[in-house]
C-alpha cells in the first residue's frame, strides 16, 4: 500500500511518499481510506515537537473515513460500511486500522473528504465547549483562529449548541471560512479585544475558545465577561503563554484546559460518548468546513499550509 512516512524530523520536508505493507488487524477494524485529516499533532510529531515522540519511519495520520474491510466479532460495523474512525496514527494511508470503539457510521450526507474533517477537530470541539466548557444556550462564544479546521470545528458546534459566535480571524480572506463554519460576527485582525468588548456592550463574552496561544490567550481572559470560561485548546500561534494569576481572580474567570486524549487515555468511555455526540449532531445538521483537498502524494504540502497558518478550513488527504 501507499504511505506518507515521517522519515526525518525535519517537519514537511521529511516525510516521503513510500510502499508499506498493510497493517495487521489484530483486532481492529480494517479500513480501506478513501480520505484522511491532517491534524496539527501530524506537523508536531513530523517535527519532533509533540509530547508523543514514536520511532522513525513512522506513518502520521489521527482521522479517516473510507469503507470497512473487515471487523473483529462484536464491532459496531461491517464489511462495506462507510465509516470515518479515530486512531493514535497511520491514517496517511491507504488501508488503516482503529479500534472498534472508535469507529462510527458515516452518514450518507457527508463526503468521504468530509467525514476525515470530523474526528479530531470535532471531537475536540464538542469536548471542549460540552463537556469543559459547560456551554449553555443564548452565551456568547469567541473562537480565535476560527477559521482553521479546529476554530471552524469550534464555531459550528457552538452555534449547534445554540450559542452566539464572535469569529477571531487574523486575515480577510479568512472571514468568508469563519462565516461559511456559521460565525455571527467576524473580527479581523491581531488586536481584537476592544472590538468583542464593542460587541457585547461592555460586558465580555460567556466564553472564549483560544486555538492559537501565544500573545492571543491574555487578550482572551481580558475579554470574558464575569464567570466566563477561556478554553486552552492549541498553541497554533507557536508559543505557549503565561498568565498572571491575577487577572483571573479580579474577574472571576476559569481558564480551562482542554485535553480529550489525555482524558480518553484514563477513561476510555470519552471516545466513544463524544462520537456519539458528533453522530447526532451531523444527523441534526452539522457540516465540517473542508478547505483544502490535495491528494496523498502531496501530504507534505498539507502541513505546510498548517505550519503557515494558511488553513482556510480542514485539510483533507485523499488516496
Amino acid at each position: 500500500m501507499r504511505a506518507l512516512e515521517i522519515q526525518e524530523l525535519r517537519g514537511p520536508d521529511g516525510v516521503a511518499l513510500v510502499e508499506r505493507p498493510e497493517p495487521e488487524p489484530n483486532g481492529r477494524v480494517v479500513i480501506d481510506v478513501r480520505a484522511a485529516g491532517v491534524s496539527f499533532p501530524d506537523l508536531l510529531i513530523a517535527k519532533g515537537m509533540y509530547q508523543e515522540k514514536p520511532d522513525l519511519p513512522h506513518v502520521p495520520g489521527q482521522e479517516v473515513a473510507g469503507v470497512v474491510r473487515s471487523a473483529p466479532e462484536g464491532a459496531s460495523v461491517k464489511p462495506g460500511d462507510r465509516v470515518w474512525a479515530s486512531m493514535h496514527a497511520g491514517g496517511f494511508a491507504e488501508v488503516a486500522t482503529a479500534r472498534p470503539e472508535h469507529v462510527f457510521p458515516l452518514s450518507d450526507k457527508l463526503s468521504f473528504e468530509e467525514g476525515a474533517a470530523l474526528s479530531v477537530n470535532f471531537l475536540t470541539a464538542i469536548f471542549a465547549l460540552g463537556r469543559r466548557g459547560q456551554l449553555r444556550e443564548g452565551e456568547t462564544v469567541v473562537v480565535i483562529g476560527a477559521a482553521g479546521g479546529l476554530g471552524s470545528a469550534c464555531v459550528s458546534v457552538a452555534k449547534a449548541y445554540g450559542a452566539r459566535v464572535i469569529a477571531i480571524v487574523s486575515t480577510d480572506d479568512k472571514a468568508d471560512t469563519a462565516r461559511a463554519a456559521g460565525a455571527d460576527e467576524v473580527v479581523v485582525g491581531e488586536e481584537w479585544r476592544d472590538s468583542v468588548l464593542k460587541l457585547t456592550d461592555g460586558r465580555g463574552a460567556n466564553m472564549v475558545a483560544d486555538v492559537v496561544g501565544a500573545g492571543q490567550t491574555l487578550q482572551a481572559v481580558r475579554s470574558t465577561a464575569p464567570e466566563g470560561r477561556v478554553l486552552v485548546l492549541g498553541f497554533t500561534g507557536g508559543s505557549i503563554p503565561e498568565i498572571a494569576t491575577n487577572r483571573l481572580l479580579l474577574r472571576n474567570v476559569s481558564l480551562v484546559g482542554v485535553g480529550l486524549g489525555a482524558l480518553d487515555a484514563t477513561d476510555p468511555s470519552t471516545l466513544p460518548t463524544t462520537g456519539a455526540e458528533l453522530t447526532r449532531l451531523v444527523e441534526a445538521g452539522l457540516r465540517p468546513v473542508v478547505g483544502h483537498v490535495l491528494p496523498l502524494a502531496e501530504g507534505a504540502e498539507g502541513l505546510r499550509i498548517l505550519e503557515s497558518r494558511r488553513a482556510k478550513g480542514k485539510v483533507v488527504l485523499t488516496m
